[in-house]
């Protein structure tokens, strides 16, 4: 459907068939990943549709976003030099999350763990050896990418600042449950390898933890 909204829709709304395509391409690769990575945790819930209803409420945003600058500033929408730059971003950004999913192998689920399940390694090779947090990573600049691709000027700032507050809360907490874990090896870890995300450095032993 996106693939025919791009190449037949009027120029000011051509954006959306892209932005449609990286979605559905997004949520496909989702499930596609955990098959491959880690099946037994293989679900419906493995597309991510459902995320979260804060995820749902920041796309109704962008698409009413859109919308209204599609009526009223239709040649902003036709600036295709973002629809290029966007999608740049979700692809490469996309492409590094599935990496990072394929290359944690069974270590990989959607929701933090917080009991270590057997088996369960710390992994440090691959994109991982140059991120501590590389799908995290993928996802926060795809998220910012599909505004970008819409050309929505307000949802793409908001998503920036959601998106970051979002990854720091997530990755603060996922790393106190990996210090639990794993212990010095992880402490070694951090020493060496960055969280990958702008200005987030996650938990480090003697931080306070929040409540």
């Amino acid at each position: 459907m996106g693939v025919f909204i791009f190449f037949l829709a009027p120029q000011n709304i051509r954006a959306f068939g892209l932005y449609a395509a990286i979605m559905g391409t997004f949520h496909w690769t989702e499930y596609l990943g955990i098959a491959i990575s880690n099946p037994s945790t293989l679900s419906a819930d493995s597309f991510v549709l459902n995320h979260s209803a804060h995820y749902l409420l920041a796309a109704i945003m962008s698409w009413v976003e859109f919308a209204l600058e599609s009526y009223f500033f239709p040649n902003l929408k036709s600036m295709w030099i973002f629809w290029i730059i966007g999608f740049l971003l979700c692809f490469f950004g996309d492409l590094l999350r599935k990496i990072a999913m394929i290359t944690a192998h069974s270590n990989f689920t959607h929701i933090v763990q917080f009991v270590r399940n057997e088996g369960h390694k710390l992994v440090t090779n691959g994109v991982y050896s140059n991120m501590r947090h590389p799908s995290y990573v993928g996802w926060f600049w795809w998220s910012i990418g599909t505004q970008i691709v819409l050309v929505n000027p307000l949802c793409t700032i908001l998503y920036a600042i959601i998106s970051w507050l979002f990854f720091r809360d997530r990755v603060y907490v996922e790393e106190i449950t990996l210090h639990n874990f794993f212990g010095d090896e992880y402490v070694e870890y951090q020493k060496n390898v960055g969280t990958g995300l702008p200005f987030i450095r996650g938990y480090h032993l003697g931080m306070p933890i929040a409540h």
